[in-house]
C-alpha cells in the first residue's frame, strides 16, 4: 500500500524481483539485514528457555479478589444526612427563606379564606357589618401578600435548586479529576457516566421541580388540618386514626418505591456499559461475528430496567386508590358532622355556615392533596436516592496533590533518576509487579526498557509518576524524593507519550500547545522531527478541528502528534512508551533517529516491544516478572550470547524468519 492505493500484489518471496522499488526490506523488518547477520553469527542456535516475548502473562495466585467489585446499593429510607447535604449544597440561607416564606404563604391563603367565610356570615347576619369596601381592602392586602410570598417561595427555590446542582456537579468533578487511578481500574465507566448523566440530570431538573411541590403540599396539608380543627372540633377525633392508615399506606408504599428506584438506578449501569462497549469494540464484535452475543446482553440489561420500571407504575396505581377511598371517607365524615351539627343535637357549636362552607371545600380537595402529597414525598425520597449514590462517590479518596518539600521553578536539572529498593502492588490481593527494584538513569541518558509481556515495564512509568503508589522504596530525581514533590508539579515537569494515544476535542493546536507556550514555527518544527507536517498542512494546519478521541486521524498519526506535544513540553525527563507501536518501520527507524540526535541533553525512558526500538540507546534495562535481571549497553549484550537481550533478539529474528 502506498498513500492509500495497491501498489503491489504477491507472495514475499517474490517481492526482490517486483517492480516495486522499496528502499530496503527493512520496511517489513524488525532488523536491517546487517543487524540481522551480526546477530546470527554471535549467538548460538540453542537458547536454553523459551524465548518467545509474549509467552508469558501474569499468573494471579489462587484466591485473588475481584478487582471490579458489584455496585454498592444501599438500602432502607434515605438518611436524614442525605438530606442535610442537599440543604448544605444549596445554602442554609436560602433553605430557611424558602421553608419561611412557603409557611407564610400558606399562612396568608387561609387567612383570606376564613376572611371571606367571616364575610359571608357578616352579610347574612341581622347585626350590621362592615362597608363592603373595607372588606374588599382587606381581601386586597391578603392577595397582595400572598403573591409576594409566592413569588419569594418560587425564587429563593429555583436559585437553591440551581445552585446546589451547580455545587454537586463541580464536586462530583473535581473529586472524579482527583480520584487515584486504582479507582478507575475497580470501577466500570457505566457508573461513573450513570452518576454524571442520569443522577445529575436528576439533580438538576426533576428534583427541585418535586421538592417545591412536596413542600408546598405539606404546608397546604398542615393549613387544612389546622382549619378543619378549627372549625369542626369533632376532626381531632377523626385525626389520630385517619393519620395512622395514612402512616401506615405511605410507610409501605414508600419503602418499596425507594429500593424500586435504587434497583432502577443500578440496572441502568450496565445499558450504558453494554452500550459504550458495543461501540468500542464494535469492530472485534464483528470480526468475531459475536454480534447476536452482545445484542442479546443488552437486551437482557434493557429488559432488567424495564421491568423496574414497570414495577413503580404497578406500585403508584396501588397507592392511588386506596388514597381516594380514604379521601372520600374524610370528606363523608365532615358532611355528616356538619348535617347532624345543623340541628342542634350536639352542645359543640359545630360552626356557623359560612364555616361549614369553609370545611366542605377543602375537604373536596383532600383526595388530590393526599395523594399528591405521597406521591411527591416518595418521588423526593426516589429523587433523593441520585444525591445518595452522588454523595458515595463524594468519600473517593483523592490523591495527594500537595508536597511538602518546595521545589525550585526549573527542577529538574539533569534528569537523573535513581530507584532503590522499589515495590509496586496494583492491589494487597495481587502479586507485586515490582519486586525490590534498584538502578540508576544518569542525567541526559537515553535508556529502554523490555521484557515479556507483565514483566512490570510499564510499571516502571506508574511509578515515576505516581499513578500507583509504591510499597516500600524510594524514588529519587536528581537527588531529590518524588513522594515530597506536589503531584501535579511532578506530573506537569515530566514529559510522556502513552501507549494509547489519545486527542481531545478541539483545533489541532490546542491539543499539541494546551498552555499556549509555543509559537507556530516551534510546532511546526515540532511536527517536522515526528515526520507528520507534510499530513498536517494537507488536513489544513494547525487550526483544523480535531473529532472526539482524535478520531480525526489514524492510530498512528495520533501517536506521532502525542509524540509532538511531549517535545514541545521541553522537559528534562521524556517518557515513551513504545511510541512507535503504531507505525511503520521505516517511520519508526526516523523517529529514533530524531529522538537520538534532538532529544540530546534529556533523560528519555523508552518501554519497548520491539528489540530494534532499543538498539541505538545507551543503557536497557531487561525486566521479568517485576525483577530487573539484566541491565547494560544493547550493542555489548548482543555480543553475549548467554544474555537475556541476545535471546529475545535471536527469538525475534527467528520468528522474522
Amino acid at each position: 500500500m502506498d498513500k492509500g492505493h495497491l501498489k503491489w500484489v504477491g507472495h514475499s518471496t517474490d517481492l526482490s524481483t517486483s517492480s516495486i522499488a522499496f528502499s530496503s526490506l527493512e520496511e517489513f523488518n524488525l532488523f536491517s539485514q546487517v543487524q540481522i547477520q551480526e546477530i546470527s553469527g554471535s549467538i548460538s542456535t540453542e537458547v536454553k528457555e523459551d524465548v518467545n516475548p509474549e509467552s508469558d502473562c501474569i499468573h494471579v495466585s489462587e484466591g485473588v479478589e475481584y478487582v471490579i467489585e458489584g455496585e454498592l446499593r444501599k438500602e432502607g429510607r434515605v438518611e436524614p444526612t442525605v438530606y442535610k447535604h442537599y440543604a448544605a449544597f444549596a445554602g442554609w440561607f436560602i433553605t430557611i427563606v424558602t421553608c419561611i416564606s412557603a409557611i407564610s404563604m400558606q399562612t396568608s391563603r387561609n387567612g383570606n379564606d376564613l376572611w371571606l367565610s367571616y364575610w359571608v356570615d357578616t352579610t347574612g347576619s341581622s347585626h350590621k357589618g362592615y362597608p363592603t369596601s373595607f372588606y374588599l381592602v382587606v381581601l386586597c392586602i391578603f392577595c397582595i401578600i400572598n403573591s409576594l410570598l409566592t413569588l419569594t417561595r418560587a425564587f429563593s427555590f429555583a436559585f437553591g435548586g440551581l445552585r446546589a446542582a451547580i455545587h454537586v456537579h463541580d464536586s462530583l468533578l473535581k473529586k472524579l479529576i482527583d480520584a487515584p487511578i486504582n479507582f478507575f481500574d475497580q470501577t466500570p465507566s457505566g457508573r461513573i457516566l450513570n452518576r454524571l448523566s442520569s443522577d445529575l440530570y436528576t439533580i438538576d431538573d426533576a428534583l427541585p421541580f418535586i421538592l417545591n411541590i412536596l413542600l408546598a403540599n405539606f404546608v397546604g396539608l398542615l393549613g387544612i388540618a389546622i382549619v378543619l380543627s378549627y372549625v369542626q372540633i369533632m376532626f381531632l377525633l377523626l385525626l389520630l386514626p385517619f393519620w395512622y392508615i395514612y402512616s401506615k399506606l405511605q410507610f409501605y408504599y414508600r419503602s418499596t418505591s425507594r429500593e424500586l428506584r435504587r434497583l432502577d438506578s443500578t440496572s441502568r449501569s450496565p445499558i450504558y456499559a453494554s452500550f459504550t462497549e458495543t461501540l468500542d469494540g464494535s469492530s472485534t464484535i464483528r470480526a468475531f461475528r459475536s454480534e447476536d452475543f452482545f445484542m442479546a446482553r443488552f437486551i437482557g440489561s434493557v429488559t432488567l430496567y424495564q421491568r423496574t420500571s414497570y414495577s413503580e407504575i404497578i406500585a403508584s396505581l396501588w397507592l392511588s386508590l386506596r388514597l381516594q377511598l380514604l379521601a372520600a371517607f374524610v370528606i363523608s365524615f365532615v358532611a355528616v358532622m356538619a348535617v347532624i351539627g345543623s340541628q342542634g343535637n350536639f352542645p359543640i357549636n359545630m360552626g356557623s355556615p359560612g364555616l361549614v362552607g369553609l370545611a366542605l371545600s377543602y375537604a373536596a380537595p383532600i383526595v388530590s392533596l393526599l395523594g399528591s402529597f405521597l406521591s411527591s414525598f416518595t418521588e423526593t425520597e426516589k429523587e433523593m436516592v441520585s444525591v445518595e449514590r452522588v454523595l458515595q462517590y463524594m468519600d473517593i479518596p483523592r490523591e495527594e496533590l500537595h508536597g511538602s518539600q518546595p521545589i525550585e521553578p526549573n527542577w529538574p536539572r539533569q534528569g537523573q533518576i535513581e530507584f532503590q529498593n522499589v515495590t509496586l502492588r496494583y492491589m494487597p490481593s495481587l502479586p507485586a509487579a515490582l519486586k525490590d527494584i534498584s538502578f540508576t538513569i544518569a542525567g541526559g541518558m537515553q535508556v529502554g526498557i523490555v521484557g515479556r509481556t507483565g514483566a512490570g515495564k510499564s510499571s516502571i512509568l506508574n511509578a515515576i509518576f505516581r499513578l500507583n503508589p509504591i510499597c516500600q522504596g524510594s524514588i529519587l530525581v536528581d537527588g531529590i524524593d518524588i513522594n515530597d514533590v506536589s503531584l501535579r508539579y511532578l506530573r506537569s515537569h515530566f514529559a510522556v507519550v502513552p501507549q494509547s494515544p489519545f486527542l481531545f476535542e478541539g483545533s489541532l493546536r490546542s491539543n499539541l500547545d494546551p498552555f499556549q507556550e509555543n509559537d507556530d514555527f516551534k510546532i511546526w518544527k515540532a511536527l517536522e522531527k515526528c515526520h507528520v507536517k507534510e499530513e498536517i498542512k494537507a488536513a489544513g494546519g494547525l487550526d483544523i478541528h480535531v473529532k472526539e478521541s482524535g478520531m480525526s486521524f489514524s492510530v498512528g498519526q495520533r501517536q506521532l502528534l502525542c509524540l509532538a506535544r511531549a517535545l514541545l513540553k521541553s522537559s528534562k525527563v521524556l517518557c515513551l512508551d513504545e511510541c512507535t507501536a503504531n507505525v511503520d518501520t521505516q517511520t519508526a527507524s526516523k523517529l529514533q533517529n530524531a529522538i537520538a540526535s534532538k532529544c540530546r541533553g534529556m533523560t528519555v525512558i523508552t518501554i519497548a516491544h520491539r528489540i530494534s526500538t532499543v538498539l541505538k540507546m545507551d543503557n536497557i534495562f531487561i525486566l521479568d516478572q517485576g525483577i530487573l535481571v539484566e541491565q547494560g549497553n544493547p550493542q555489548v549484550l548482543l555480543q553475549d550470547e548467554l544474555s537475556r537481550f541476545s535471546s529475545f533478539a535471536k527469538a525475534s529474528t527467528t520468528s522474522f524468519a
